[in-house]
């Protein structure tokens, strides 16, 4: 491919070929995304252009090693037996079911969608009341931002696809072939309720005036929270049975990133535990859900755990900094000033302010997150069915700090502060 582009490359003034590659691969480089630890081929670019969206695929390493292609044009004649575009592996995995809980979500008649989140004390907006709009809303917020990037960006990725190398696009993107279909998997019909609060995370995302890659940043961090959220409300809606506990049926305990209590770190840690327990049980909860064949069942319940189930939870909120420590015992639950910001910016109108009592409430009707005494006693009940005790006074006294450090309070007096998103709305403010 650098042969070809140098083949068809004009330099004015003298300039050096070489030196347009290397700037070249370096611009590339600086927007590659999800992958470095996959095949090539499975790689992927941060999604900041259209014209760097690509389908999922998979290089099928058994066929290559059976019958080794000598050369790249080997690959696009037999391309099906090399490449395979039409399954999944990584987004079944997260990604096609978030889309999905939207896809769900959306359809929810409007009066149930408004008493659960008036009952549930969410703090929505109007607008966001209501599916159709909120539809309408997020499809033009999604097209929005994804012309933020430059467009010479999708021009220099279209022509080094189309215009330098167009054989690879030809035989792999549907022009030469019947157009491809992927078969998508399922979400849990009741998984509305996180779908939605979901889709009103990425509307005031993409409606908030960030820059581009800060918002990729945040994008990814709610999408990470949403993986959470749904093994979390999703466990605890299973093993509620007809119970039906109100939601999220969850409640996690933050503690300081330096907390020294003893007795808020151990109602942390109970939470973290809890929350992995949960969803080991409701995996285990269906007796007709995985085959009767006994071993196979234990062999297919571990691989559960490890790879989709309690496992997952724990290893994806050490990965973004939910949970420290990432190695050792005693996990407990915390904030860095990157999840905060998402926190602030998905809760908080847009060049607005909520008071901080408020904010801490919204963000446990949410999220199931819970920060200060009353809270704290909250997740103990829930984690172990613990009586309240007395924590003492300023035990989100951390929370508030980080806050103020981020320049995201506005203190008003010793008893009163504001929380504030310092992110306007596009167009101007809120």
């Amino acid at each position: 491919l650098l042969e070809r582009i140098k083949q068809n490359m004009r330099v004015a003034d003298g300039g050096d070929k070489e030196d347009v590659l290397r700037t070249l691969e370096s611009l590339f480089l600086g927007f590659h995304g999800a992958g470095g630890g996959r095949t090539w081929c499975a790689q992927s670019f941060a999604p900041v252009s259209r014209g760097l969206l690509a389908g999922e695929t998979i290089w099928n390493e058994t066929e290559a090693r059976r019958a080794p292609p000598s050369t790249w044009e080997n690959v696009l004649v037999g391309h099906s037996t090399y490449l395979t575009m039409n399954r999944h592996r990584f987004l079944a995995r997260g990604g096609e079911v978030l889309y999905l809980q939207i896809c769900r979500a959306l359809r929810e008649p409007g009066e149930r969608v408004r008493q659960w989140a008036l009952e549930s004390g969410l703090g929505l907006a109007e607008d966001e009341l209501d599916p159709i709009r909120l539809c309408k809303a997020l499809g033009e917020a999604l097209d929005e931002a994804m012309d933020h990037c430059p467009k010479t960006v999708a021009h220099l990725a279209n022509f080094l696809d189309r215009g330098i190398e167009p054989d690879t696009a030809r035989a792999t993107d549907g022009e030469d072939t019947e157009r491809r279909t992927v078969q998508a998997g399922c979400c849990a019909d009741e998984s509305w309720q996180e779908g939605y609060l979901f889709a009103v995370d990425l509307l005031r995302l993409c409606k908030a005036d960030l820059d581009p890659m800060e918002r990729l940043s945040l994008l990814e961090s709610a999408c990470a929270l949403q993986v959470l959220r749904t093994l979390a409300a999703q466990s605890a809606r299973h093993c509620a049975g007809e119970r039906k506990a109100p939601w999220p049926g969850y409640r996690l305990a933050f503690a300081a990133p330096q907390e020294t209590r003893a007795a808020v770190k151990r109602i942390s840690r109970d939470s973290a535990r809890m929350a992995e327990r949960l969803i080991h049980h409701a995996i285990r909860d269906d007796e007709n859900a995985l085959p009767d064949e006994l071993d196979e069942r234990a062999s297919k319940l571990r691989e559960a755990d490890r790879r989709y189930g309690g496992k997952l939870f724990t290893g994806l909120c050490k990965r973004i900094g939910l949970l420290v420590p990432r190695k050792g015992a005693g996990a407990r639950f915390t904030l860095d000033e990157r999840l905060l910001r998402l926190l602030v910016v998905t809760t908080v109108p847009a060049g607005g302010r909520l008071q901080y009592d408020t904010f801490k409430q919204l963000v446990e009707a949410r999220h199931g997150f819970v920060f200060d005494a009353e809270g704290l006693n909250r997740a103990a009940a829930w984690a172990n069915g613990a009586d309240p005790v007395n924590l003492g006074s300023g035990i989100d006294a951390w929370l508030h700090e980080m806050l103020a450090a981020a320049g995201l309070l506005v203190e008003l007096s010793d008893s009163c502060s504001l929380v504030k998103n310092p992110a306007q709305k596009k167009g101007g403010a809120a």
